[in-house]
């Protein structure tokens, strides 16, 4: 009997093992046994994060309500409103130049000395009991005179050389302080500097000496010429002719001589630019003649500023498939302006006001449809956004929309957003 519950038990076990019915275990394969557990599940994506830029790297431009004006480029040259010719009246060879080109003159100064053999013995001829007495004072009077200019030349050039050299010494320690000097070219120019600097109070006091001598004198020799020279007025009117003397005050600009050269009566010597100004003649196409009136406003970069003009002359003649038109300023002169000065600059044709503008550049890509980078009100983001932009003028870019007066355009600090459309400011 007790085997027979022995076996019957034993047969209950194994039947309940392929059935996986014993209390406090689910049934499994084997199979089950060995899987790995399954692989967590993944975690949700994140938006990227705006870019980040500091207020101070930021520059901005507003958009603002103003006129529009449409306007014609220039290339122009600088020349003078007047210009002096001087012309030989009795001729002769050139004894003495006196200036040269690029002077500084005063109306009535000297500019050259002519030498005329036949109208010298001309005078001579009628003057034959006075020139020896006049001849000796004038020549001494001369002496004098020659001996003043030489002595306040020989200070002069002193004086140019100490300025000279002293620019090019700091120039020079600037370069060699480099390394991109020389130390011996750089002491040539030091020493020559402090021999001017020893040179010139030896000079200064030569030259106070000897104006004394010539001021004690000159009223003597004055006094005996005076008496000499009523008889001399007419025939000394032909010889005065000789030395040429400038008619107005202003610049030389043109004086092809030297010395030895003979110019026959009637000549051109020497041209001169009174100090009457200067104007602007431009360059305009051919294509822009019913566009150009006289009166019109223009402007002109000229150093660091703009300048305003006007169209004071327009010159009816086209050549090259250009025309002419003189430009006169509105305010005082650039300094420095010199004849044949080059300039760029427009001419105003038309103004149309009520438009909303930006200035010109290359935060602003060519094209009418972009996309700018806008400052928020209160500063602390910048968004992109679709603006469209009509007509240039070079300064100036009319937005016909997207944009309102007042909106601040970022042209620079952003860098690189990519694909973003926001960015934060912060500081």
């Amino acid at each position: 009997m007790t085997r027979i519950w022995t076996l019957l038990f034993l047969a209950f076990i194994a039947g309940a093992m392929t059935t996986g019915v014993i209390v406090g275990f689910p049934p499994r394969d084997h199979a089950d046994r060995s899987a790995p557990p399954p692989p967590p599940a993944p975690a949700p994506a994140q938006p990227p994060a705006d870019p980040v830029v500091r207020r101070s790297d930021l520059k901005t431009v507003s958009v603002q309500q103003g006129v529009f004006q449409t306007l014609i480029p220039f290339n122009a040259s600088v020349i003078p409103n007047d210009i002096v010719v001087i012309d030989a009246v009795e001729g002769g060879r050139i004894d003495r130049l006196l200036v040269a080109t690029g002077d500084e003159i005063s109306a009535g100064q000297p500019l050259l000395e002519f030498s005329n053999t036949s109208l010298e013995l001309d005078v001579l001829d009628r003057e034959s009991r006075l020139i020896a007495s006049i001849s000796q004072l004038q020549t001494y009077q001369t002496v004098l005179e020659q001996n003043r200019i030489n002595n306040e030349k020989q200070l002069a050039q002193i004086d140019y050389d100490i300025t000279r050299l002293n620019r090019s010494l700091v120039r020079r320690d600037a370069l060699a302080a480099k390394g991109a000097e020389a130390e011996e070219l750089r002491d040539r120019v030091r020493d020559e500097l402090n021999y001017n600097r020893k040179l010139r109070p030896m000079q200064a006091e030569s030259n106070s000496r000897q104006n004394d001598l010539r001021l004690r004198q000159l009223p003597e020799i004055k006094g005996q010429l005076a008496m000499m020279q009523q008889d001399l007025k007419v025939t000394r009117s032909k010889l005065d002719n000789l030395k040429v003397r400038a008619p107005v005050s202003g610049r030389i600009t043109a004086m092809d001589l030297t010395v030895g050269q003979t110019r026959n009566r009637g000549e051109r010597l020497a041209e001169i630019t009174p100090n009457t100004g200067f104007r602007l003649s431009a360059d305009i196409p051919e294509s822009y003649v019913g566009e150009v009136h006289v009166g019109q406003k223009a402007s002109v970069r000229i150093g660091n500023r703009e300048w305003p003009l006007h169209i004071a002359r327009f010159l009816p003649r086209v050549m090259a498939e250009r025309f002419k038109v003189d430009l006169t300023f509105d305010d005082d002169l650039p300094k420095d302006l010199l004849p044949g000065l080059s300039a760029a600059g427009s001419i105003v044709t038309q103004e149309t006001p009520g438009l909303l503008l930006l200035p010109e550049g290359r935060y602003l890509p060519a094209g009418t449809d972009i996309e700018v980078f806008v400052l928020a009100p209160d500063g602390q983001s910048a968004g992109r956004r679709a603006v469209k932009l009509g007509r240039r003028n070079g300064r100036q870019v009319e937005v016909l929309g997207g944009l309102s007066a007042g909106d601040r355009v970022v042209t620079d600090g952003i860098g690189d957003p990519g694909a973003g459309s926001y960015v934060k400011v912060t500081g």
